[in-house]
């Protein structure tokens, strides 16, 4: 069976060769090529596409598999370009594959790819967020003056908030063509069966849950060891992962907890990183750093930039707990990620998140945009530090999460789809 995987980015089998940064982004992909080069028993050819700039955009290579580059480019993903589907039928033409997993809908090329191929029952697409639908909600829990705002950054990219969300729209637009398009989708929650049945009700819709990035499979958090009353956030750099929500609920959190600390993992969105960045800064950035002016919080934020796999789980052991305050999401593997740690997990009830914990069993889910309600979390949270309360919680999150997140079950699960493609196509 000869499989073509259609990737946003570089993968470390890829890269380790061509000496090629890997994002930590989208981790969760090195673990299930870990995962499939390592338990093939030969019935599977594997060839990956991979996005890594104009300098790969013809590559064509071999080692543990067979990698084919292509250049989509990623800082205007809303805009589509037809040259890439010749690029795609070539690949196509040379790799003659069985079946075509493409893994995401938010970038163009996943379209291009489905109007390359014409076997609609041979397209598997994977879905991880919907740009369809966080679009809807891009200015969830924004003040009307922000949204209609524009930095001097803004103005010279023409990327102001209402530019931003109309990207994403765009975006949502050929992620919904691609998805009436493909015969076959993978998801994981109820949320995204939801979309996918109403964007296509003739696609095959396949349950698959995700394997996460190998090193958070070992570790476990200790509250001895944990800086207590901090929270840290995984990413915060645009207004879907609700970093606005959080520090406008902080300084309540603070009088109760002076002590309480934010990191936030991700892009550094408010200018520390030159007087340039400061200057350029954008409308989302400026309103983070007024939000943590006028709440006195400067002691109280502290944005780590970004981190790599391992920093990433360091930073998950030693915070008191982790908190998604996203005002929309699938399901986030850094939720997953926290759990299989036995982490403390706080999260806005979004998407498909109950998918992955039940409320006050195996962590806090709170209603998304109810300030109050994610003050009574974190503080249920942290009246809970040091219990056996807070034990029972955590190793039952782990449990769970060890079951959702089982490498070996989601791979035989991948087998069992691919073998029902090429039976059906």
């Amino acid at each position: 069976m000869r499989v073509l995987w259609v990737c946003n980015q570089c993968i470390p089998v890829i890269s380790r060769h061509l000496n090629i940064k890997v994002s930590n982004k989208e981790g969760w992909l090195a673990g299930l090529s870990e995962k499939i080069l390592s338990e093939n028993d030969g019935s599977i050819e594997l060839g990956v596409c991979f996005n890594a700039g104009q300098e790969y955009a013809d590559f064509n290579g071999e080692f543990e598999i067979r990698a084919y580059g292509y250049h989509d480019d990623v800082n205007s993903p809303w805009q589509y370009d037809p040259k890439l589907e010749k690029r795609f039928k070539d690949i196509i033409d040379d790799f003659k594959p069985d079946i075509i997993h493409i893994f995401g809908t938010e970038y163009p090329h996943t379209l291009a790819v489905c109007n390359a191929y014409p076997d609609r029952n041979r397209i598997l697409i994977g879905i991880q967020g919907l740009c369809s639908v966080y679009a809807k909600h891009y200015f969830d829990g924004l003040p009307e003056e922000l949204i209609s705002s524009s930095t001097l950054r803004d103005s010279l990219k023409n990327d102001n908030l209402k530019e931003q969300k109309r990207k994403f729209e765009l975006r949502g637009e050929n992620e919904i063509k691609a998805l009436k398009t493909a015969g076959n989708v993978t998801g994981r929650t109820d949320w995204d069966k939801k979309y996918t049945k109403e964007y296509n009700p003739d696609a095959t819709y396949y349950f698959l849950n995700e394997t996460l990035r190998s090193n958070f499979y070992d570790g476990k958090w200790e509250y001895e060891n944990c800086e207590k009353h901090s929270l840290f956030v995984s990413q915060g750099d645009y207004p879907i992962k609700g970093l606005h929500l959080l520090l406008k609920a902080l300084p309540k959190i603070k009088d109760e907890y002076p002590d309480v600390k934010i990191y936030v993992a991700g892009n550094k969105i408010t200018g520390e990183d030159s007087m340039k960045k400061k200057i350029l800064i954008g409308s989302y950035g400026k309103y983070i750093l007024k939000l943590i002016k006028d709440g006195k919080l400067e002691e109280n934020v502290v944005f780590l930039g970004s981190l790599n796999a391992e920093e990433m789980k360091e930073r998950y052991l030693k915070c008191n707990a982790f908190i998604s305050p996203s005002v929309m999401e699938n399901s986030p593997n850094s939720v997953g990620e926290a759990m299989l740690l036995s982490v403390p997990v706080i999260t806005s009830d979004v998407g498909g998140v109950r998918n992955l914990l039940e409320d006050k069993k195996e962590g806090f889910i709170y209603p998304a945009l109810d300030e109050d309600a994610l003050i009574d979390a974190v503080r249920l949270c942290f009246s809970q530090n040091g219990s056996e309360e807070q034990k029972d919680m955590c190793e039952k999150a782990a449990a769970k999460a060890r079951i959702t997140h089982d490498a070996k079950t989601n791979y035989n699960r991948l087998l069992e789809i691919y073998e029902s493609i090429t039976v059906n196509a």
